[in-house]
């Protein structure tokens, strides 16, 4: 029998896979240029500068006096220094396995935990610990800013009628639901350069204005706590303190994908040389606020040290009010790898259309409820050590060593083996002890408060 084709020859198995190959490479590509972290690759150098300041320039360097306080002078200034050194190392290493396979970047955090842990093993690894690192932020700004802007309005309104913390916390998230939806990093720079400007501006007037109040007359640098195991407990939550004003590590491979990379000039040039900038700004803010708060006030320190601070007047209420302009920058840096991944969640494995209302409905969602959990538990400094050691510690201090062990297999006994176990058994140990203390100063903060006050 014979049938005439009269749409012509059907193209041959071959052609007709090669075409559903491209087809699924453009789909790819838009779905790629849609999301927030990849859709954009013309970054300048300085620009990871201010997103790492942004990043990890936050609401924990206001709690570093508290901390010092928990820990004292010795293991205080011993922890901050080796913190410092060992968060730029791991950050380092996540620059270089950025693009360690020639021809990929690992956009994102959990990509590069997939390569060294396994398809799945990588996604169980990083991403439950990546969300917590990053809500966890989120939620912690929503308390700093709204915690912020009811201290300057005490100040500038000193006649006033006071006003709940919770209205204030409302009124921080407003600008959220604006600001949230900027489409990516490159579109938030901005905001993350006037943020990190502000961090400097406020850590500076943190410290010189406790400098100029003077030591203060009663000030005691001993141990708080009446007994052993409190004392104890208390100096687990001022590590976790620590541990959460270095953040930055979360979203490092997502502000470096911002970068343009060529064979000759990859990206981890620049991003390196913004990363040594950023920690130089990160040094200037972290140990005169913390050394100095620590020295006026002593054990007495509020776990916010603007909140310590009564006069001038004037100055620690612009100190206030560029907090919360940090804060919002800062929070827009932790919110964007997770507005990533639930978008790419929803039109990569759910097939939705890449969209505004897609993207409208998600990010408002994300923000109400980041605003909710601030109303009910706003206990900055248990927050801060619980994040701190819970979720910090792994994703700054250990995990880039893990990874690093896995993929470059460095020599038994040599001196990096060395270098990433150490910094392996004391992120671990950080990690353990911190959310001990963390859990501890939230459930004692919370037997006196009432929901939504």
């Amino acid at each position: 029998m014979y049938i005439q084709m009269t749409d012509g020859v059907p193209p041959p198995p071959e052609q007709s896979s090669l075409d559903h190959r491209i087809q699924e490479l453009d789909k790819q590509k838009e779905i790629d240029d849609w999301l927030p972290i990849t859709s954009s690759r013309n970054a300048k150098w300085w620009y990871s500068t201010f997103h790492n300041v942004t990043a990890m320039v936050g609401a924990g360097v206001l709690g570093l006096p508290f901390s010092m306080a928990q820990l004292g002078w010795g293991p205080g200034i011993t922890v901050l220094i080796l913190s410092w050194i060992i968060t730029l190392y791991t950050l380092w290493q996540m620059v270089e396995m950025h693009e360690m396979v020639p021809g990929k970047r690992f956009d994102r955090y959990h990509e590069l935990g997939q390569f060294a842990f396994g398809e799945r093993l990588g996604l169980y690894i990083i991403v439950p610990q990546q969300i917590i690192v990053e809500v966890g932020v989120c939620i912690v700004y929503m308390v700093t800013g709204g915690q912020s802007l009811k201290k300057f309005h005490e100040l500038a309104c000193q006649d006033c009628s006071p006003i709940r913390l919770s209205f204030f916390i409302m009124i921080f998230a407003s600008s959220h639901f604006v600001l949230s939806h900027l489409p990516n990093f490159n579109s938030i720079s901005g905001v993350s350069l006037v943020a990190a400007v502000m961090s400097l501006s406020y850590s500076t007037i943190a410290w010189t204005a406790s400098a100029a109040k003077g030591v203060q007359e009663d000030v005691q640098y001993g141990y708080k706590s009446g007994t052993t195991a409190s004392t104890v407990l208390s100096f687990f939550t001022g590590l976790g303190g620590i541990a959460f004003a270095y953040a930055g590590h979360n979203v490092v491979l997502e502000i470096q994908a911002t970068i343009p990379s060529t064979p000759n000039k990859p990206s981890k040039g620049p991003m390196w040389k913004g990363v040594v900038v950023a920690y130089v700004v990160v040094a200037l803010c972290y140990f005169p606020v913390a050394l100095v708060g620590y020295g006026i006030f002593g054990n007495a320190v509020m776990d916010n040290l603007l909140l310590s601070l009564e006069k001038p007047v004037w100055a620690i209420a612009v100190a206030n009010l560029f907090v919360v302009m940090h804060v919002i920058g800062s929070y827009q840096i932790f919110a964007m790898p997770v507005f990533d991944m639930v978008e790419t969640f929803f039109v990569k494995k759910l097939n939705f259309k890449p969209s505004s209302v897609l993207r409208f409905i998600v990010r408002n969602v994300y923000v109400a409820l980041t605003m909710f959990i601030a109303i009910m538990i706003p206990f900055f400094g248990g927050l801060l050590a619980f994040f701190g050691g819970f979720a910090f510690a792994p994703t700054t201090y250990f995990l880039p060593c893990i990874m690093w062990l896995i993929i470059y297999k460095p020599k038994r006994f040599s001196m990096s083996w060395w270098t990433n176990w150490v910094c392996i058994v004391l992120g671990v140990i950080l990690m353990i002890v911190s959310s001990i203390g963390g859990l501890r100063q939230i459930i004692i903060q919370s037997k006196d408060y009432s929901f939504f006050s």
